[in-house]
């Protein structure tokens, strides 16, 4: 594996936000004269996943988009960014935004101690995030500047946030087959107790041993709140921070006064008009132009995490919006699709899923 380059783009509350860079070698991907003088390389700034409220620059990673984007001659970035609870979305907005004025201003000078034959074009970056980390990659679409050049979403959260999976509280296993569990168990996360929480933008995956009760069972409590908050219904409160009156409550009770509303069909458009208008920011479903750059999808049909609807109402959304988008839907895939043992035989052969969001990312960022 490319040894990382570690960076620490900004510091909140005294505790550092850091970044992983991985560089190929331009002697050999881009040729010998390339030491000579600085090479000019375009980056993918990657966004872990973990329902944004647990996970470091080093989970869920996707090796084999590291290793396909550095054997382009590409750099490839990996970004730690503020978990909820006790922040919220507005407080990840901010992170992207300031992980690309420091990409934009700050890196290359950084770099020149230790790689002077290596310049980052900051005109020339895409984005990219499985899960919640394509949540990120569409507010990185949103909101951060300079603009990414195209945008990778694999099995995203986002394009419809508004549905059943995020506002319905469920009382039978909803999520792979996965068991419910106990709020009390999650007190400390729970608001408002939650406020009180110390904020983090690192939290890594853990699991218990052999020989307790539940062998492999999550050891980091982090690792279950996304799971908790759908069970509960109330996602999007943690997600705003608006919890008094509790938004969830506030969108599901006018779901349910009206009569004859399919439960997998939300009214978006007549919700929309519930949600604070600063708050509007949070949802890329509100928010796709014309300005917005060209998005590649992919998405499980069998999704039970993130629904495969989301992604369909993104490609929708962003086909209306006149924007080049590829939309790549799995037959019989879960979620995490590209985390399993046999992925690189299902998707990693020539012509496959994983060339396919290689060759997309090289045509937009190398057209720049």
């Amino acid at each position: 594996m490319t040894k990382a380059l570690s960076f620490t783009y900004k510091v909140v509350d005294k505790a550092a936000m850091q970044l992983d860079l991985y560089l190929p070698d331009v002697t050999t991907e881009l040729g010998t004269d390339a030491a000579s003088s600085p090479t000019l390389l375009p980056i993918v700034l990657n966004f872990h996943g973990g329902g944004l409220t647990v996970g470091n620059t080093r989970s869920w990673f996707p090796t084999w988009l590291k290793d396909r984007v550095v054997a382009a001659g590409f750099a490839f970035l990996s970004a730690e960014y503020r978990l909820i609870p006790p922040s919220t979305g507005h407080d990840i907005i901010e992170d992207i935004r300031d992980l690309f004025t420091f990409v934009a201003k700050s890196l290359n000078s950084q770099l020149l101690s230790t790689h002077p034959n290596i310049q980052i074009d900051v005109n020339s970056t895409a984005v990219s995030g499985c899960s919640a980390g394509g949540l990120c990659a569409y507010l990185a679409a949103m909101h951060a500047h300079p603009k990414p050049k195209a945008v990778v979403a694999l099995y995203a959260m986002g394009g419809q946030l508004l549905t059943p999976q995020y506002l319905q509280p469920k009382s039978a296993v909803f999520l792979r087959g996965r068991e419910l569990l106990d709020p009390e168990a999650y007190s400390d996360y729970l608001y408002p107790r939650c406020l009180e929480l110390e904020p983090t933008s690192r939290s890594a995956l853990a699991y218990h041993g052999a020989d307790a009760p539940i062998p492999g069972f999550p050891a980091n409590p982090r690792m279950l709140l996304n799971r908790l908050y759908l069970q509960l219904g109330n996602y999007l409160d943690y997600y705003t921070g608006v919890h008094e009156p509790s938004l969830s409550q506030t969108l599901r009770q006018a779901v349910e006064a009206v009569e004859g509303e399919a439960q997998s069909d939300y009214p978006a458009d007549r919700l929309k008009a519930l949600i604070p208008a600063q708050h509007l920011p949070l949802f890329p479903q509100f928010s796709v132009d014309s300005s917005w750059p060209p998005v590649f999808l992919a998405h499980g049909s069998r999704d039970s995490a993130v629904w495969m609807k989301e992604s369909e109402s993104m490609h929708g959304l962003l086909c209306e919006a006149g924007i080049t988008t590829v939309f790549r839907i799995i037959d019989g895939a879960e979620h995490s699709l590209d985390y399993v043992a046999n992925a690189e035989d299902l998707y990693g052969k020539p012509g496959g899923l994983f060339d396919d969001v290689c060759q997309f990312l090289v045509n937009h960022l190398r057209s720049v």
